[in-house]
């Protein structure tokens, strides 16, 4: 029988939120040598690929956006894909290769030896984005895992990780959204991004 837990309160969502919040700002400094490698690799002509399942699929697609577009300042746009977001290939590969093959195979046609593939998961235990870790450390193409607590999975076969520890899904998603802006943030002051927010 399948137990039904009660839902959290408004209070309890936000305890649990700021519960976590202290160990993802143990990872400031992870985060900030992320976004400096960003801002050394992306204007050389690095790309940034990214992939996730469901709110990481959206959480991914959010990051590549504020790469591609711009997080609060002007700046040049630089490359960034969200291997979700081109249904025909996706649902071709899926159909052909299947799901576990989904997002590897367009690492191995997108990556190259200096690319950066950031790859989330809230569990870290998604066979897919298992895979494209391992296709792109093949192809050379540097790893990073946003995940939930670890050790997991994910964690294990990329080249770093960052782990939001709370058993929470909502809370590991919501901390991931504040990781991505923080790498954002981090990354433009390394380019030397600097003016008003429009």
């Amino acid at each position: 029988m399948t137990q039904v837990r009660e839902p959290s309160t408004g209070r309890a969502h936000v305890a649990a939120l700021a519960d976590a919040l202290p160990g993802l700002v143990a990872q400031i400094d992870l985060i900030e040598r992320w976004g400096r490698l960003l801002a050394e690799r992306l204007p050389r002509g690095a790309r940034l690929l990214a992939a996730g399942n469901g709110g990481s699929a959206a959480q991914a697609q959010h990051f590549t956006a504020e790469i591609v577009g711009r997080y609060c300042n002007e700046r040049r746009p630089l490359s960034a894909v969200a291997l979700h977001t081109e249904p025909s290939a996706l649902t071709a590969i899926c159909n052909d290769y299947g799901l576990e093959e989904a997002f590897a195979r367009q690492v191995a046609a997108h990556g190259r030896t200096g690319d950066i593939c950031v790859l989330l998961s809230t569990s870290g235990s998604s066979r897919n984005v298992g895979a494209a870790a391992r296709r792109a450390r093949e192809l050379g193409v540097l790893t990073w895992a946003i995940t939930g607590p670890s050790p997991n999975p994910l964690a294990a076969i990329c080249d770093e990780a960052l782990s939001v520890d709370t058993p929470e899904t909502s809370t590991v998603q919501e901390l991931h959204l504040v990781a991505i802006h923080l790498l954002c943030a981090a990354m433009d002051a390394s380019l030397g991004v600097v003016g008003r927010e429009t």
